[in-house]
Order: C-alpha cells, then structure tokens, then sequence
C-alpha cells in the first residue's frame, strides 16, 4: 500500500499481543519498514519480533522505559548502530486509569503524564538530532478522542489532560522542524476492540456503542493503516495535523 522500504521505524509500547502498538509494528513491517520494537515487556517484545520475522519482515527488540532518558537515548544509540538511520517514531506507548478527579491523587496524575506526555517529550526529543541530519522524519503520536471530547470510557481526567498535551506538543513541534523535512502528526483514536473493551459488562458496552454512529468500536488494522499512510511518502505534505478515528463518536 504504502512504500516504507529502507526505512527504520520506532514505535513504542508494541510488545502486548493485544494492544494497538503490536498491529501498527506489524502493519510497517508490512509495508517494508525495518521495525524496533520498544517495550518493557521483554516477553511481549520477543513474540512481536518473531511475528513480524516470521512474516518475512525486519525487527529488533528492544527494552524501553520512556519515561528514563538514559533508556531512551540508549535505544537510539542501539538502534544507530544497528541499522544507521531513524526514519519513523510511533510514539504508542501510554496508560490509563478510571478515576474521578476528587478521587484522584497527585501521584495518579505525575504517573499518568509521566508515561503520556514526559516518556512521548523524551523519546521525541531522543530521535530529533538524528532526524536533523538525515533531513527526513515522520513522528506520530497517538492522542484520544477523550483529549478532544473531554473524556471517554476508560481514561479519567489526568488521561484526557495528557493526550491533549500531546496535540498541543506536536503542533508546537511541527513548526520547529518542518524546514528539517520532519513531519509530525498525531491520530486520535476512539473506542478500539482490545481486551480493554471485551471486558466491559454488556449493560455498559451497549451504552458505549450508543453514542457511536457507526455503531462498532475501531480495530487495530484501521489505527495502524492510518499511521502507515502518515509515516509514507503519500503524507508528504500534512504536518501539524491530527487524524480523528472513532466511527463518528466525535466530529470537529
């Protein structure tokens, strides 16, 4: 679909077999790109890698904390040494919680923002001077519908403020590099079919796909495509942008 050869692409958070970050690793490797696998999950990193090897495709595994520089810089460096270039950032990696906020703490937000915001500013800035050089990046970062929406089904207030935090970072961004030939986008993702979703009780589920005209949550394929064209040469020209993907649930 989209022609990512000799490309290498980062996305964080790709080792759970379930979540959204192991299809869009899955989805660039497809299309060509050599993909790093970044996770804390080692168990989950290797099975990811060997899908995407089995497959035919490119990987490596590496363990990553976003939230460390010193981790982040030493995946860049690993990776550089690797394959000598850094061509793609999905900054996918990211948690939640459901909790009100008079029931929230201050430790419940600094978590939160800790992996949403600072760990996405750390691995962005951690690929930036390599990007710089090449004259070429593409960096894509996921946000939420509940950043724009203000709130959604699982993530409480301290989600929503991170994943706005994100759009508010990416645009800034997009400005500072855009004569370096980066482009930097996000995707705002709405309800997606992940285990997350399956355990909801039906009573709930019905109440949540109520409010989406479409009447179905998203599937990881159709985030991953998204990323996949954002990361490609198609995109060229779009930068400072963000997608919405939620059947409808949210429209600007």
């Amino acid at each position: 679909m989209f022609e990512l050869h000799d490309r290498v692409a980062i996305v964080t958070g790709s080792g759970s077999k379930k979540g959204i970050g192991r299809t869009i690793a899955l989805s660039l490797a497809k299309q060509g790109a050599a993909v790093v696998v970044a996770d804390l999950n080692l168990e989950g990193i290797e099975d990811t890698v060997n899908v995407i090897k089995e497959a035919g495709g490119r990987a490596l595994g590496v363990e990553l904390n976003v939230t460390s520089k010193e981790s982040n810089e030493a995946m860049v460096e690993k990776v550089l040494q690797t394959y000598g270039r850094i061509d793609i950032l999905v900054n996918n990696a990211g948690i939640s919680q459901k909790v009100t906020v008079e029931d929230m703490t201050l430790e419940d937000m600094t978590r939160v923002f800790s992996v949403n915001m600072f760990g996405l500013f750390l691995c962005t800035q951690a690929v930036l001077e390599t990007m710089r050089k090449q004259k070429f990046g593409r960096i894509i970062s996921l946000s939420s519908v509940s950043a724009k929406r203000g709130g959604g089904v699982f993530g409480g207030a301290h989600y929503s403020a991170s994943k706005a935090a994100v759009l508010g970072f990416s645009k800034n961004l997009a400005r500072e590099v855009a004569q370096d030939g980066i482009t930097v986008n996000c995707v705002a993702p709405g309800l997606i079919n992940t285990d997350i979703w399956k355990a909801l009780p039906e009573d709930q589920a019905k109440a949540v796909i109520g409010g989406i005209p479409m009447g179905r949550p998203g599937e990881t394929e159709e985030i991953a495509s998204t990323i996949a064209f954002l990361a490609s040469p198609e995109a060229s020209y779009i930068t400072g942008e963000e997608i919405d993907i939620n059947g409808g649930s949210h429209m600007d």
